[in-house]
């Protein structure tokens, strides 16, 4: 059986807001060993709704739809599934009794627009909703066929799932197997040396193995198909033992690891920490550093010295070395990762010191010319980088970052 995601809303299709639903149904139709094939996305538009559900009837076992089951005139997609196969509309009235129970408990007016979310195809199963107002639905319109009907709203979506949907998709015989799969990361290799290196591994029909490329980063997602979770597993190690011997340290972690909660914990397990001080970047080393939960233990603080003056007068980088050197220079790096390791009293520290662009630049000094200095124990060393004029002023700062924590990471490792 296949399934497919339709997600409905015209503030998708405007890019208001971004698609997480789908990326995430994807996940948990993964887990749950349920193939699917296709996505679409639908605004609010009742014509529209009526013929993507009637294409997907015609194609897949299993319609699961997000979106669309507000009490607004444009929540379109019950009464547009339902006309889709000429089924009339019937009010529930424990839904109704459920709505207006959960409106004042909150002390909320039950206004008459909100009666429609209680209105189900006839013969409809029905998906509860039990920290928003909006139902769902299970509904089997034809013979082989079955719609599941989320709100857009993620929390109530992936409540609903869990509590309803997983156990429902189990119990009908429509999840068959599990699906288990890791993504691991790579930083300081470009994804077609990468796709050489796994070439063979590349054309594995079970688990598969599928490249990714980002802003620097390269990933390298496997999946296994097994009648068990351990099963999966079984079949993915072996050829994530393979990949990593092949990759070396490129390899820094994997599914959830970022380049700084490995450096953070490289650091945790020697009892060491760390400070930034930071110019191009603007502080994204640290937000990096920030967003890893526990980084407190670690992470001391830093230091954003975009003018001269800054970096002089709390950095302590002497005045003769910024006028002799420029900003951007190694000089400079290192006297900023000095300085900043002084004032916090940490064991280490980063700085990064550069040109992002699209203004700034010399012929001497491009724009993409970024100096990153790493302060230790031992001393203090740093290396200037050229990541390309061409490059947005965002690419430069992700791509300084990364490397930055990179090595960090790589002399931690060599100790």
């Amino acid at each position: 059986m296949s399934a497919e995601i339709l997600c409905v809303g015209s503030e998708l299709l405007l890019g208001n807001i971004t698609n997480g639903n789908a990326r995430w149904i994807a996940e948990q139709l993964a887990a749950l060993g349920v193939p699917h094939h296709r996505q679409q996305v639908v605004g609010d538009n009742r014509e529209r709704l009526m013929g993507a559900v009637r294409e997907a009837a015609g194609r897949c076992r299993l319609l699961i739809t997000t979106g669309g089951l507000g009490p607004t005139p444009d929540d379109l997609t019950t009464e547009a599934i339902a006309a889709a196969f000429a089924t009339p509309l019937a009010e529930r009235p424990e839904v109704w009794a459920d709505i207006q129970a959960k409106l004042a408990a909150r002390g909320r007016p039950v206004t008459p627009s909100l009666r429609r979310q209680a209105l189900l195809p006839v013969g409809a199963e029905l998906l509860p909703n039990a920290t928003g107002s909006a139902p769902g639905m299970i509904w089997s319109p034809k013979p082989g066929f079955t719609i599941l009907t989320f709100p857009g709203v993620p929390s109530e979506m992936r409540a609903m799932w869990q509590a309803t949907a997983v156990p429902w998709l189990q119990g009908s015989g429509l999840a068959a197997g599990v699906f288990g799969s890791r993504m691991l990361r790579f930083w300081g290799v470009s994804e077609s040396s990468l796709a050489e290196q796994v070439a063979d591994l590349l054309e594995s029909a079970n688990p598969t193995v599928a490249p990714y490329a980002g802003a620097g980063e390269v990933k390298l997602r496997l999946t296994a198909r097994a009648a068990s979770i351990a099963g999966a597993e079984a079949l993915l190690e072996p050829v994530e033992a393979e990949i990593r011997a092949r990759a070396g340290m490129a390899c820094y972690g994997r599914d959830d690891d970022s380049l700084a909660s490995v450096v953070l914990e490289q650091l945790r397990r020697r009892g060491q920490s760390l400070a930034v001080a930071e110019s191009c970047t603007g502080g994204g080393v640290g937000a990096a550093l920030a967003a890893v939960p526990g980084a407190s233990d670690v992470f001391r603080g830093g230091v954003i010295a975009y003018a001269n003056t800054v970096k002089h007068q709390l950095l302590a980088v002497p005045a003769g070395i910024l006028q002799t050197w420029g900003a951007v220079s190694d000089p400079v790096a290192q006297a900023m990762a000095e300085g900043v390791r002084r004032a916090t009293g940490a064991d280490w520290a980063i700085a990064v010191t550069g040109i992002a662009g699209p203004g700034g630049g010399s012929a001497d000094k491009p724009v993409g010319l970024v100096h990153i200095a790493i302060a230790g124990p031992d001393g203090c060393g740093s290396e200037g980088l050229r990541f390309g004029a061409s490059r947005s002023r965002s690419w430069i700062q992700a791509l300084s970052v990364g490397e930055a924590l990179n090595r960090l990471r790589l002399q931690l490792l060599a100790i």
